[in-house]
């Protein structure tokens, strides 16, 4: 008697399992870990969502969570920008893809999974990258805006220095 009852709980449960669950959701997640780091360290960076709401503001090194998605049906996109006194303001995408455990669907999580749970949870996307390390480029003297700067040949940034020519003998 005992062991009947067991086996019923356990088909009960198996079947609810697989009816009320999701694979995508089981398997993946709703929102990821990020890592963005920047040289030179400790930029500022604003992440902004797709509808242009500023979602975080800091400074580099930073690691923060982004909900993969962005309503029903909808992946997240964000912009992270990088901005450093002297050098160029960088604005870089980050993006989540269709997540392929969300066809696991077929076989695991049926209809409800596959049409409700994992569209409404964003777990039918992942995060494309974990890291993002972008390199600052120093700002030229026409886009400072500060007015005519001089250097000396040695002050001179290596990225310039094929560019020079030499002016009389």
């Amino acid at each position: 008697m005992i062991k009947n009852s067991t086996t019923k709980m356990t088909a009960i449960f198996l079947a609810a399992t697989f009816l009320f669950s999701s694979c995508a959701s089981i398997v993946s997640k709703g929102s990821y870990p990020i890592s963005i780091n920047s040289a030179p360290s400790e930029a500022k960076i604003v992440i902004k969502d797709k509808k242009g709401i500023e979602i975080f503001s800091g400074q580099t090194p930073a690691t923060l969570k982004l909900k993969a998605g962005s309503g029903f049906f909808g992946k997240a996109r964000y912009q992270v920008t990088f901005s450093k006194a002297g050098y160029d303001t960088k604005t870089v995408p980050v993006d989540f893809k269709l997540d392929g455990w969300y066809f696991g669907n077929l076989l695991l999580g049926g209809l409800i999974g596959m049409l409700i749970i994992d569209p409404a949870t964003g777990a039918m996307y992942k995060l494309e990258t974990e890291f993002l390390n972008e390199t600052l480029i120093q700002a030229t003297a026409s886009n400072q805006n500060n007015g005519l700067k001089v250097y000396d040949l040695n002050e001179i940034p290596a990225a310039w220095k094929g560019h020079l020519e030499q002016v009389g003998e």
